[in-house]
């Protein structure tokens, strides 16, 4: 760390001015002790004081030429600015260390260069991930999913305008296009925009399902059924014309083959999917009537999570006073940076556990902030058969383990 150094010279008398020192202290005590005395004690003080003025030390009477001690007190510098991103090993240790961000702007400004440095190095199919309310919102019961999605769209147009913006490469995308499933969503979004589907220059909205113009079925029977086995959309999805990333917002596991399908079309254009909670569905994909655990192997496999910020809360009962404690934490990546497992100490701070190149298992990631509280005394050790009632025989979900058809992008 950086610090800044600030020197302190302390000047010290020597021996015999200490002696000379304690004299004239206990001239004044008598004086105070006998006060009728006052008159000869201070005429035997003046001649001290006059007659060995000589003998003091250059210490007391010029203390600037008296050696002196050093105390450094070291202080933190802020607003340091990054290291230069053409140093791929300092800025990939930088964004290793990152906090994660105190505000929302602080939050798109770091979300818009991962996915420019992600862009940079080739890959099209990108994951960001995060909180799209504050915490304390999200927690309350009236929070609707329209509200949810009203912020989605919004933080997604404000990346759309900070992606625009990024020209220090050359690469920046022209155009976006920001995807809702269907489009019945589309005029929810569009609505929410003011009843424009541009809502700002080099930025379009649109849905990944078309309506063919000249189909003219009053019933359409794939726009209730939603891709329910994963077999495709029966050609009701095109891509954009002269559309350089698309962002695709609210798609549910059902509509996730469409992103696929939307990637084969156009598979040299960067797809980011924004907020789509993938973690939650995977955990659907071989349930009846969703896309089969096939489809994290072939394709959700692929996306590489570019900026990921997941918050967990966990309570651990003891056998002493508080009896429960309560604890959180969160999962944070900022490409090209490690993930890192940060413990919340309060107040909007963070204390980082452990870092690693490979995304732990969320099993992991909890037992790992155990493990901190462990060492700091908070949560006492238990035995080998308590922590197995605690965790269970297995701590990893079934997309979290190797299999042999699927991609590690998704954890890299």
């Amino acid at each position: 760390m950086l610090t800044q150094t600030r020197t302190v010279h302390v000047h010290a008398p020597n021996k015999q001015d200490v002696q000379r020192i304690h004299r004239v202290q206990l001239l004044i005590n008598w004086s105070a002790q006998y006060p009728t005395m006052i008159p000869t004690i201070t005429t035997v003080l003046a001649c001290f004081v006059f007659y060995s003025a000589k003998a003091w030390s250059p210490s007391l009477l010029n203390p600037r030429f008296h050696l002196s001690t050093t105390t450094t007190i070291v202080a933190p510098l802020f607003n340091i600015p990054p290291p230069s991103e053409t140093n791929v090993a300092e800025f990939k240790e930088y964004a290793s260390k990152q906090s994660p961000p105190s505000s929302f702007f602080e939050l798109q400004q770091d979300c818009v260069r991962s996915a420019r440095l992600a862009r940079k190095d080739g890959h099209k199919l990108l994951e960001v991930e995060f909180p799209p309310l504050p915490a304390a919102v999200l927690e309350m019961d009236d929070v609707s999913a329209y509200e949810v999605a009203a912020a989605n769209l919004n933080l997604a147009l404000d990346f759309c305008k900070g992606m625009l913006a990024a020209d220090q490469d050359q690469i920046a995308p022209k155009k976006i296009a920001i995807l809702f499933p269907d489009e019945p969503e589309l005029k929810f979004g569009i609505e929410k925009m003011g009843g424009s589907a541009n809502p700002y220059p080099g930025v379009v909205m649109g849905s990944i399902r078309t309506v063919d113009p000249e189909d003219k079925r009053l019933i359409k029977p794939e726009n209730f059924l939603l891709n329910l086995f994963g077999k495709g959309s029966g050609g009701i999805v095109k891509p954009l014309p002269d559309v350089d990333m698309y962002v695709c917002l609210i798609a549910s596991a059902q509509e996730l083959p469409d992103i696929e399908e939307l990637h084969e079309l156009d598979p040299d254009k960067t797809i980011v999917m924004y907020n789509l909670k993938l973690d939650v569905l995977r955990g659907d994909l071989g349930a009846p009537a969703f896309p089969g655990k096939d489809f994290h192997d072939r394709f959700l496999s692929k996306v590489k999570p570019i900026y990921y910020l997941r918050t967990r809360q966990y309570s651990r009962s003891t056998r002493q006073p508080p009896f429960i404690v309560n604890y959180q934490g969160c999962l944070f990546r900022a490409y090209p940076g490690q993930y890192q497992t940060l413990l919340d100490t309060g107040n909007g701070k963070y204390r980082r556990i452990v870092s690693s190149d490979e995304r732990p298992a969320l099993g992991l990631f909890k037992q790992q902030l155990t493990d901190s509280l462990k060492e700091q005394g908070i949560i006492e050790e238990e035995g080998k058969t308590l922590s197995f009632l605690r965790t269970g025989y297995k701590t990893t979900t079934w997309w979290e383990e190797d299999r042999e058809n699927a991609s590690d992008a998704w954890k890299t």
